[in-house]
C-alpha cells in the first residue's frame, strides 16, 4: 500500500495549483506554499476548481499558506516558482527544508539546480522536467487537457530511497513519472521545446494552436530546437530532436488553446523567464561555439517585453 506523504507545493501558480490538486486527490497531505492571497483565500474559502479531460471537480483536502508562515517541513518539497524567484523563496520559507526533506525542481529552464543547492544538501536535490499543460484561468482554478509525463533523477546521479517514493507519489496522481539517468537530456529537450514555443507565443500573444494558422510559425518553431539541440550536443548532452519536433508537432495539433506561461506572464504584465530559457541557451552557446540567431532573436524581443512590462 503507498505510504501519503507529507508535500508541499512552493509556487501554486497553474502547474503548481495542478500538481497539488492532483496528490491531493490522491490521498497526499498537500500544502499550496505562495504569495498570492486572493488565490489562497479563495482556495480556503472554496476548494481548488480543477478541471482536466476526466471532468471537472473541486479538490477540498488542499492546505495553503504563505512562506512566512509555514508550521512544518514536508518530506517532499516541489518548487514550481519562476527561476528568477527561486532563491528569495526559498529563503523567505525555511521552515520547508527539514533535515530530511527531498527537494524536486520541475521549473522551466537551466541553472535550478544550483539555485537550490544553495540552501539543501545536493544529494536532496532533484531534478526533472515535465511535459505536463496548466492554465489557470482565475483565483481557485486550474485546468488541464491532454497528456504529459515527468521525467526525475537526483542532482547527484545517485537513486537515493526518495527519488523512489517521490516517483511512486506522484504515480499515484496519474502523472506518468519515471526516474531518468538521462534526465538531463529530457531537461534540454524540455528547454528546446520552451525556447521554441514559450518565446514565439509571448512575442506574438498566440495561443500555440494559432502558431500554425500559417506554415511560418512552425517553421521558426522548428528552427528554434535546431538550434538549441545544437547547443546540448555540443555541450556533451545528448538530445533527440526528432522527439522534440514530434512534441512541438503534437502540441501544435493538440494544446491548441493553450497560453504558455511565458505569454501568460505577458499578458499579466510580469517579468517571464526568458533569462532561464532563451538567455541560458544563448550563453551555452557563446560558451561553446554555436550560432542560435532565431534564438538570439527572440531573447532579445522578449527583453524588451520585459522591460516595458517594468516600465
Amino acid at each position: 500500500m503507498l505510504q501519503a506523504l507529507d508535500i508541499a507545493i512552493l509556487g501554486a501558480g497553474a502547474m503548481g495549483s495542478l500538481f497539488g490538486g492532483l496528490l491531493a486527490e490522491a490521498d497526499h497531505r498537500v500544502t499550496l506554499v505562495d504569495i498570492d492571497d486572493t488565490h489562497l483565500d479563495a482556495i480556503r474559502r472554496e476548494g481548488l476548481h480543477l478541471t482536466t479531460d476526466t471532468g471537472s471537480r473541486v479538490v477540498s483536502n488542499l492546505c495553503v499558506s504563505r512562506p512566512e508562515q509555514v508550521a512544518a517541513a514536508p518530506q517532499l518539497l516541489i518548487v514550481f516558482t519562476k527561476t528568477m524567484h527561486t532563491e528569495a523563496a526559498l529563503a523567505s520559507a525555511q521552515a520547508l527544508l527539514g533535515p530530511h526533506t527531498a527537494v524536486l525542481s520541475l521549473q522551466n529552464g537551466l541553472g535550478n539546480v544550483e539555485r537550490i543547492a544553495r540552501h539543501v544538501p545536493r544529494e536532496r536535490v532533484m531534478v526533472g522536467m515535465t511535459t505536463w499543460p496548466a492554465d489557470k484561468p482565475g483565483a481557485a482554478q486550474v485546468s488541464s487537457h491532454g497528456a504529459g509525463e515527468i521525467r526525475l533523477m537526483n542532482a547527484d546521479g545517485e537513486a537515493h530511497a526518495h527519488v523512489r517514493r517521490t516517483v511512486d507519489a506522484l504515480n499515484s496522481a496519474a502523472l506518468n513519472c519515471t526516474a531518468d539517468p538521462d534526465v538531463w537530456s529530457a531537461i534540454w529537450e524540455k528547454v528546446a521545446f520552451n525556447a521554441a514555443l514559450n518565446s514565439v507565443c509571448a512575442l506574438t500573444q498566440c495561443t500555440v494552436g494559432e502558431l500554425s494558422s500559417l506554415p511560418d510559425g512552425e517553421a521558426l518553431t522548428l528552427k528554434i530546437v535546431a538550434e538549441v539541440a545544437a547547443v546540448a550536443r555540443a555541450s556533451g548532452v545528448a538530445v533527440d530532436e526528432a522527439h522534440v519536433v514530434g512534441n512541438v508537432r503534437h502540441a501544435l495539433a493538440n494544446h491548441r488553446a493553450h497560453r504558455p506561461s511565458m505569454l501568460q506572464d505577458v499578458l499579466a504584465g510580469r517579468k517571464t523567464e526568458i533569462e532561464a530559457i532563451n538567455g541560458a541557451v544563448v550563453a551555452a552557446a557563446h560558451a561553446v561555439g554555436v550560432a542560435v540567431p532565431c534564438t538570439d532573436c527572440l531573447l532579445q524581443l522578449v527583453r524588451l517585453v520585459d522591460a516595458r512590462g517594468a516600465r
